[in-house]
């Protein structure tokens, strides 16, 4: 027998692989978001000038699993191609590009460094970018799926970029937010 694994088991592992990393990477994005008090919502964000082009916030949630769920399966592609040539270099380039992207919601969200957000963001659009062409060298599939993430992170700094525009002041916001304290 010359074969290692039959077509089958090459099929089953790919979902064994999509069953971890899609709910893994889809749970990771959730969190950052949430913990960071991303969106409407964050009396800091609501004091913000929003840009002409800023979607509804519904559209960012929708946007959001949608990628995460691609990159899962980008991700489950590359990690069920054993053998290929510089698996492990796209490997790490995925997972440099993921810490980008969970770092970046509670830089801008909770930290309210919009400035320093656009650098990591613009590293991150880099950095996904190479993963993106590491992957096409490995299973074209995998590299499809993250277009439309690249796609996405551009339009996401040019968002952040006029965030800074409209407000030169964010970085020193405090809102007016009423608290509940009773003087004695």
């Amino acid at each position: 027998m010359s074969e290692l694994a039959s077509p089958g088991q090459l099929r089953w592992s790919f979902v064994r692989w999509a069953l971890v990393c899609v709910p893994l990477i889809l749970l990771l994005g959730i969190l950052s978001g949430r913990l960071s008090n991303s969106g409407y919502g964050n009396p800091w964000f609501d004091a913000l000038a929003k840009p002409a082009i800023m979607p509804p916030g519904w559209a960012f949630g929708v946007a959001w699993t949608i990628l995460y769920i691609l990159m899962g399966f980008a991700l489950a592609i590359i990690l069920n191609a054993r053998g290929a040539r510089a698996r492990e270099a796209a490997i790490a380039l995925f997972a440099g590009q993921l810490v980008l992207n969970l770092a970046w919601s509670p830089l801008f969200f909770a930290a309210h460094k919009i400035t320093l957000a656009f650098w990591l963001i613009l590293a991150l659009l880099v950095l996904a970018a190479l993963t993106t062409a590491a992957f096409a060298g490995i299973r074209r599939a995998a590299a499809l799926l993250m277009l439309p993430y690249l796609a996405w992170l551009g339009f996401a700094a040019t968002l952040n970029y006029q965030f800074i525009a409209l407000n030169p002041q964010a970085e020193t916001l405090v809102p007016n937010v009423p608290k509940a304290q009773i003087d004695l």
